[in-house]
């Protein structure tokens, strides 16, 4: 469904590499709950930290993302994604966000 390889956004990313329907779930995220910011740390309510471990750390921010991540650590598409489309997440989060989204808080750490 998808593949790590170089990005044009920044270090390695996360490709499709078959047609993904938006509302699909990805998969979820795998890692282990930290104190302190690093690489692939992300954060819940911007109080408990998370290390990613899986795939998923490869992905990307974009301002116009395709994916989102939530409180359940689930990763969801969020519009159509193409084969050889980089799977991106808005790091910043935005006022349509729901509660439960989880977003990186100031995370642009090399992919």
């Amino acid at each position: 469904m998808f593949e790590v390889k170089q990005s044009p956004i920044h270090g390695r990313g996360l490709f499709a590499t078959e047609f993904i329907p938006a509302g699909i779930l990805l998969g979820n995220l795998e890692g282990f709950s930290v104190d302190d910011d690093g690489p692939y740390v992300l954060w819940v309510d911007g109080v408990q930290g998370f290390c990613v471990t899986n795939d998923f750390k490869y992905i990307n921010h974009n301002n116009n993302a395709n994916s989102a991540y939530y409180d359940d650590l689930t990763v969801v598409t969020l519009r159509d994604i193409y084969p050889g489309e980089e799977i991106t997440h808005d790091y910043r989060g935005d006022d349509k966000d729901t509660d439960e989204e989880m977003v990186f808080d100031d995370m642009l750490e090399p992919a």
